[in-house]
């Protein structure tokens, strides 16, 4: 199978488990909504677990290479680089499909594992990089440290998230941190 072919798969599937939620969701119903046999499905993931823990993973994955492009492109501003990072990172996860997705990663942190535990430390590893990699005169108080600034950010990333209906509203509000932390 492709890796094209994989990818539609684990956003099926990962689609599929926002919708229904974990428990409720069959391979049957992921089969369908990918367009492949249950048998075919049954041939590249051996259970359920295997399959849901593959389809965030991938999710995480690809939500982290695209902020580490972003972060990376020192040709850009920081503070831009900055909300469309985290842009990538949660920004596609506001909105009631997207709540769902988050809900479901949230309420079986025991089938993922490190997962859950891993891509975020490693976004706030890329943060603090970015922040460093602007200079120290990039926080307005000098003596935040850039772990102290992309914990803040991080931390401000997440309120936000929960406060907001929109992922334009998200960015927006997003924007407005960055401005009043980082310079």
């Amino acid at each position: 199978m492709s890796d094209d072919r994989r990818e539609l798969v684990l956003d099926s599937a990962l689609q599929t488990f926002a919708r229904f939620g974990y428990r409720r969701t069959s391979m049957e119903a992921i089969a369908q909504a990918a367009r492949i046999s249950r048998p075919g499905l049954y041939f590249l993931f051996d259970s359920k677990e295997d399959l849901f823990r593959a389809a965030v993973e991938q999710a995480l994955a690809l939500d982290l290479a695209a902020a580490a492009v972003t972060l990376e492109d020192t040709t850009r501003p920081l503070a831009g680089r900055l909300v469309e990072a985290f842009d990538h990172w949660t920004g596609r996860y506001i909105g009631a499909i997207a709540r769902d997705i988050s809900s479901v990663i949230d309420d079986n942190p025991e089938l993922l594992g490190t997962l859950v535990v891993e891509y975020p430390e490693r976004f706030s590893q890329l943060v603090t990089a970015a922040v460093a990699g602007a200079g120290s005169a990039t926080a307005r108080t000098p003596a935040a440290s850039a772990a102290d600034v992309a914990a803040t950010l991080i931390s401000t990333s997440i309120g936000i998230k929960q406060q907001v209906q929109t992922r334009e509203q998200f960015v927006a509000r997003l924007a407005v941190a960055v401005d009043l932390i980082v310079r």
